[in-house]
């Protein structure tokens, strides 16, 4: 498994480093253009999430962010140097007495991206898991596309 981590100050701005590094991942481990959009808005609005939420925008305070990655997934690691969250027990922005609310859609839009979410670390620590497609070869869609007839 291949493993690439970068370190950014709690500063907003940095978001555009986050972009950057999730583009060189695009490329160095060949994810598909549709994967590629949910991780661009997952990892970028959990690195957001700790930025604002965790460290407070403390630019003394870091966001760590780690990539993990195989033949099958790609997983992307979030941390912070804040005091956690109960992640237990969010708010579903989906409920009608919670629609005109600004907040709290980050982590409902993250598991909706996500193949797979989990908490670390009393939620200082998030880990979202991107299944990549099978490589398709050229004898297996021989195999599916082939009619089989009997006489």
């Amino acid at each position: 498994m291949k493993q690439v981590k970068i370190q950014i100050p709690s500063l907003v701005e940095n978001i555009r480093v986050v972009e950057s590094f999730i583009d060189n991942s695009k490329d160095a481990f060949h994810i598909e253009d549709d994967i590629y959009g949910n991780i661009m808005v997952a990892v970028t609005e959990a690195v957001n999430n700790a930025i604002r939420h965790g460290n407070k925008f403390d630019k003394d305070k870091n966001v760590y962010l780690s990539l993990y990655a195989d033949q099958t997934k790609v997983r992307f690691e979030v941390e912070d140097e804040g005091q956690g969250f109960d992640y237990t027990n969010l708010i579903d922005p989906t409920a009608p007495e919670n629609l005109e609310n600004p907040g709290g859609r980050g982590i409902f839009l993250i598991r909706h991206l996500a193949d797979e979410v989990e908490f670390h670390k009393d939620g200082r620590n998030v880990q979202l898991t991107f299944l990549l497609p099978a490589p398709s070869t050229d004898s297996d869609s021989a195999v599916n596309g082939a009619e089989v007839h009997s006489h």
